[in-house]
């Protein structure tokens, strides 16, 4: 399911939106994905840092899942938290 632009947070079926990111994440080929033992460590660094609200990075309004899941990517936080 691709979740749809053109809703508001009182359109959207949560359990089915968590289903479709899930489902995402888990169809990103391994080539293109930060090998297990870094994505843990940064998903364990993010649920540490007060700007994780629901799933998503206060600073820049990422899913924390998704940018982890990246091997390039870097936190958004001034800190550079990972």
């Amino acid at each position: 399911m691709i979740p749809c632009k053109k809703c508001l947070l009182a359109d959207i079926d949560y359990d089915e939106y968590a289903k479709s990111l899930l489902e995402y994440i888990a169809a990103v080929p391994e080539e293109k994905r930060a090998d297990e033992q870094l994505y843990r460590q940064r998903l364990t660094v993010c649920k540490q840092c007060d700007e994780l609200v629901n799933g998503i990075c206060a600073k820049c309004g990422c899913y924390v899942e998704l940018r982890a899941l990246k091997p390039k990517m870097y936190c958004a936080h001034e800190q550079k938290k990972w």
